[in-house]
C-alpha cells in the first residue's frame, strides 16, 4: 500500500508509520508528540526523530531539525540532496526554513497545522519570492492518525 511522494516516486504508508512511532514515543516522555523521519534518494532511513523540546530545554529541538541534523551527519554532508522528509505535522516556519537550506528533495507531512504551520498555512515559506530552494510537497498523509495524536496529547494537557 502506497501514497504518492518519495523516492523513485512512491512514499510509503510504512514511512509514515515509523514517524507515527516516533511521535507517539515522544509523546510517551511528555514531548508533543511529531515524529520525523529523513530517507536518502533510494528510500533508507537515515534517521528517525521525535520531539526533544523539553527534554533538551531547547525550543528548536523539533523532530524534523534533529532527524535532517542526523541524516546530514550520517551522510557527511551538510545538503540533503534527494533525500525526503517525512513529519507527522505540518513543518512550521523554523523547519520549513530549515529544509530550504538542507536542500531536500521532498516532504511529506501527516496533519495540517492552520495555527503554526509554515508550508501550506501562515508564512508559506516555499512560496516566498526569494526562497533559494523549493522541495516538492506532499501533504495529507496519514493525517487523521496524526491529528488523533495531537488531539489526545493536548488534550491531556487541558484535562490536568
Amino acid at each position: 500500500m502506497s501514497n504518492s511522494g518519495l523516492a523513485g516516486g512512491v512514499v510509503t504508508v510504512d514511512s509514515m508509520g515509523r514517524a507515527l512511532a516516533a511521535a507517539r514515543a515522544a509523546a510517551g516522555r511528555g514531548e508533543v508528540p511529531v515524529g520525523a523521519l529523513v530517507l536518502d534518494a533510494g528510500g533508507r532511513i537515515l534517521a528517525i526523530r521525535g520531539n526533544e523540546v523539553e527534554a533538551r530545554c531547547d525550543a528548536a529541538a523539533h523532530a524534523e531539525l534533529l532527524a535532517m541534523r542526523e541524516a546530514a551527519g550520517r551522510l557527511g554532508d551538510a545538503r540533503l540532496t534527494g533525500c525526503t522528509v517525512v513529519v507527522t505535522l505540518e513543518p512550521c516556519p523554523m523547519c520549513a526554513a530549515a529544509m530550504v537550506h538542507f536542500r531536500v528533495r521532498r516532504v511529506v507531512f501527516g496533519a495540517y497545522d492552520p495555527k503554526g504551520g509554515g508550508v501550506e498555512h501562515g508564512p508559506r515559506i516555499f512560496e516566498q519570492p526569494r526562497c533559494l530552494h523549493r522541495p516538492e510537497v506532499v501533504g495529507g498523509v496519514r493525517a487523521g492518525e496524526s491529528a488523533v495524536l495531537l488531539r489526545g496529547f493536548f488534550g491531556g494537557l487541558r484535562g490536568r
